[in-house]
């Protein structure tokens, strides 16, 4: 905090330019604040304000400032204009239409045309901003650019970039310019050169901004917070590793996405804008989905809300099965479900139904299924005409809306296809998914699902490894990027049909890659192998072999300091669980070793299992983790199911 009294005498305004000059505008703020309480209508000190709030992006408090200087001096046209772009800058659009239209100067008409524009722009008003900007003079490069923002909220992105370069030619390099460049080829899915204007604006502000502290936070750096100056807005980095992190979500790479994030200039929590906001809450959901949730529902509250916002916090809802809540949100923004895409609307308002009744919710997927099929198959025939032409432009617009419609398609079967596996009616999921084989036999998530469903029925190991084996290959090279329950389930394939070297060599694979993982980090916990043969020990103790099975859980769980996780439990128990039961009903006898083998075991996950949870505390639940404390642990189970199995053997 600034001390105005410990100023030199005369020195006061020059230290107010200089904080000003240096960019310090909320030191300004400081000095500013007590002589406008002295004199609430100094010019000076209201103008100054207004402007250092506006460069810290406090619209409100510079409209504010704005709004006095037009009541003290109304002859002063430019504080309306400046008073007219705080309002909108703050989402006050009819005020600031209002305002804008009280500036009577000729000088400032072409201005105040550009402002309306941009309220009728922020507004969805897309008619009347375009009304708006072909007023303005045509050789204006803001004029191109204007038109740009407009054909991309058209979705026309190839046309919207060529007004981009436009403007770039006649401006030169702009970071502004070069995100919305870089937001076309996005939209277009051209990744590569999206990435390559990202990379160009992130070098520039990376050279004549140093003080904007970039990547420092991803580095481990202690860096304290740059604020939301007009300097870091004018480099467009907060836009431009949004959208880095946006691309690397949609290639799947999370970990680079969320590094995007951490690599943007530091700014504290409550400085973050709505759009940071909302990808800090997506692409770290996994890791922290209460805090998500959190950010998703205030973000909704808010004017500047980013317009994915709804549709993605419902689906959230929906994947972590709070129905409920995602039919409240529904109904308490009917203005926000109105503007939903109706394809996204049907399928959520079908998963919401499912949970009262199963068989109207079949009968809705099936019609929107039915629609996205006929779509799919009139894209196909647009594909086939187009290379007939041999215009490959059109080509690739087709492939790529084919692809589009097909992800629209794939949440919609497999909604379908979950309802009777819920029900475990694994031949009718099998006959769902095989009607869609037509657009679906390319995608892997249809493949994986295929052999899951095929593998579920016992009888069809051979046909599951047809499935299983192509996605394994694909990775073979970095073979713990693949799911170790695909592994497990491939294993168990392999062994069910008599392929026991295929599962051999396979298990000794990722035994390799896990040796050689250990080495180049050993603090790190790896359980693909211990799952494989925790699934293999599990279907033993299935087919009512439990010695070998018990014995071969318990043999996958060593060293317990590195295999005993959550999801090993899991499995473990459960095999426990089914020898105890078993043993309870006298249907089984087992060897006194191999229960003094299951005690030693129990006692040894007791001992490691202090601080392993035994289950994933639900987002929203009520219950905290502190009220669990103790009883969420492995050494709680443990000590439970040790105590069941001495009750039950009278050891």
């Amino acid at each position: 905090m600034v001390v105005v009294g410990r100023m030199q005498e005369g020195q006061y305004t020059q230290t107010i330019y200089n904080y000003i000059k240096q960019g310090q505008y909320v030191e300004a703020i400081d000095c500013l604040l007590p002589e406008y309480e002295n004199n609430n209508t100094s010019r000076a000190a209201l103008s100054l304000l207004g402007y250092c709030y506006y460069q810290i992006g406090d619209f409100v408090s510079a409209a504010d400032c704005y709004g006095q200087l037009i009541q003290i001096f109304p002859e002063h046209e430019q504080y309306k204009i400046y008073y007219a772009q705080s309002l909108q800058k703050s989402c006050q659009y009819e005020a600031a239409m209002k305002a804008s239209f009280t500036v009577d100067n000729p000088t400032y008409k072409e201005k105040v045309v550009k402002l309306q524009a941009a309220i009728k722009y922020d507004e969805d008003d897309l008619p009347g901003a375009k009304s708006m900007v072909e007023q303005c003079a045509s050789d204006d490069p803001d004029t191109e650019n204007n038109l740009g923002c407009l054909l991309v909220k058209e979705k026309r992105y190839a046309e919207a970039c060529k007004k981009f370069n436009a403007a770039m030619n006649v401006k030169g390099y702009q970071p502004h310019l070069s995100y919305n460049i870089a937001l076309c080829h996005y939209y277009m899915k051209q990744y590569a050169l999206a990435l390559k204007n990202i990379a160009d604006i992130i070098e520039k502000g990376i050279r004549e901004h140093p003080e904007l502290s970039v990547g420092m936070q991803t580095e481990g750096i202690d860096v304290r917070s740059v604020g939301n100056s007009m300097t870091l807005h004018e480099t467009a980095l907060v836009e431009a590793f949004n959208l880095k992190a946006a691309i690397e979500y949609q290639l799947k790479n999370f970990e680079g996405a969320q590094e995007a994030l951490t690599d943007m200039p530091p700014r504290s929590e409550e400085e973050l804008d709505c759009v940071t906001l909302h990808n800090q809450a997506l692409m770290n959901m996994d890791s922290s989905p209460t805090t998500g949730f959190e950010k998703l529902q205030f973000l909704l509250q808010q004017n500047e809300c980013p317009p994915e916002t709804f549709g993605n916090l419902l689906l959230l809802y929906v994947k972590h099965q709070y129905f409920d809540q995602a039919a409240d949100v529904m109904a308490e923004n009917t203005h926000l479900t109105f503007k939903m895409d109706p394809y996204l609307y049907e399928y959520l308002d079908a998963i919401i139904v499912q949970q009262s009744s199963p068989e109207e919710a079949f009968r809705r997927f099936d019609d929107i299924a039915n629609r996205h099929t006929d779509n799919l198959r009139k894209i196909t025939k647009q594909v086939q005409e187009c290379r007939q032409n041999n215009d490959e432009d059109a080509v690739k617009k087709a492939v790529n809306e084919y692809d589009e419609a097909l992800e629209k398609y794939i949440p919609v079967l497999m909604a379908q296809a979950k309802i009777y596996w819920d029900k475990t009616n694994y031949n009718m999921v099998e006959k769902i998914f095989r009607k869609s084989v037509e657009f679906c036999n390319e995608h892997d998530s249809w493949k994986l699902n295929v052999a899951h469903v095929l593998f579920m029925q016992e009888n069809k190991y051979k046909e599951a490894i047809g499935f299983y084996e192509p996605i394994v290959k694909k990775h073979y090279d970095n073979i713990l990027s693949v799911s170790a329950i695909v592994l497990a389930n491939l294993c168990v394939s392999y062994i069910m049909t008599s392929q026991n070297e295929e599962a051999e060599d396979l298990m000794r694979k990722i035994e390799k890659e896990e040796e050689q993982m250990g080495y180049e980090d050993p603090e790190r916990k790896i359980y693909h192998l211990c799952i494989v043969n925790l699934v293999i020990g599990t279907l033993y103790c299935a087919k009512g072999n439990f010695e070998f099975g018990i014995t071969r859980v318990i043999k996958s769980m060593e060293p317990y300091s590195k295999k005993l996780g959550m999801d090993t439990w899991h499995y473990a128990k459960r095999c426990f669980l089914g020898l105890i039961e078993n043993l309870a009903k006298h249907m089984i006898m087992v060897r006194d070793v191999v229960l003094q083998d299951c005690i030693q075991f129990l006692e040894h996950a007791e001992l490691y299992g202090k601080n392993v949870a035994c289950r994933i505390q639900p987002p929203l639940s009520s219950t905290t983790m502190h009220e669990l404390q103790g009883k969420n642990t492995v050494t709680y189970e443990a000590r439970l199911i040790k105590g069941l199995l001495l009750l039950v053997c009278d050891l």
